[in-house]
């Protein structure tokens, strides 16, 4: 059987614009790395509050990092879990993403550009999650307000 995955338009837009909380996963102080400028046009752009996730469980732009999703603490409400790592070990997050699912009311995972495993995105649609893969928050919300698609 092979596991295919396609985007839905409604899906991001819906998750862009929702004002919820977005872990990212990969976020560090390095400002030469994509996860950086996505995570700060995030926060600043759209108003959303950013969790950092990285082995080093840095603080990010005044954000409190954790060096695991399951190091979140209880009660912290998360929107989406944003995949800043190789497709190689997108599996691994998503399915701490699915073991913390209700413990942090998670609600979809998003796997950025070239970042990509379909098995992993059956698993967490099985699990209940939303998921988009291989593109990237801020191209997808330029893309759909110039197609005029935003609400």
């Amino acid at each position: 059987m092979t596991l295919t995955h396609q985007n839905d338009d409604d899906v991001m837009r819906m998750l862009i614009n929702d004002p919820g909380r977005w872990v990212v996963v990969g976020l560090s102080n390095n400002r030469e790395r994509d996860a950086f400028h996505v995570a700060r046009w995030l926060k600043i752009e759209m108003g959303k509050t950013i969790i950092p996730v990285h082995p080093d469980a840095e603080e990010v732009d005044g954000d409190t990092g954790y060096a695991t999703i399951g190091d979140i603490p209880d009660g912290t409400d998360v929107k989406v879990v944003d995949c800043f790592v190789g497709s190689d070990q997108v599996g691994a997050v998503v399915d701490e993403a699915i073991a913390h699912k209700d413990r942090l009311t998670i609600d979809a995972v998003w796997m950025q550009r070239g970042v990509i495993d379909a098995a992993a995105a059956e698993r967490a649609r099985e699990a209940g999650l939303l998921v988009v893969m291989d593109t990237c928050p801020k191209i997808e919300w330029r893309r759909l307000r110039a197609e005029g698609s935003h609400r």
